[in-house]
């Protein structure tokens, strides 16, 4: 069952995002740092954007 939408909010509570690794299902091999910054620039154009 996922806790967040495509969108990272979380589901239930409003105004709510989770933008760090644990948003990942399944993390690849190594250090994750370049993913989690990857969705934290996505997320933040979507919140810019008002989306």
């Amino acid at each position: 069952m996922a806790v967040l939408d495509s969108k990272a909010r979380v589901y239930g509570v409003q105004g709510l995002r989770v933008v760090d690794a644990s948003a990942f299902p399944v993390l690849p091999a190594g250090h994750p740092s370049s993913l989690v910054y990857i969705l934290a620039e996505k997320i933040a154009d979507d919140i810019l954007k008002g989306r």
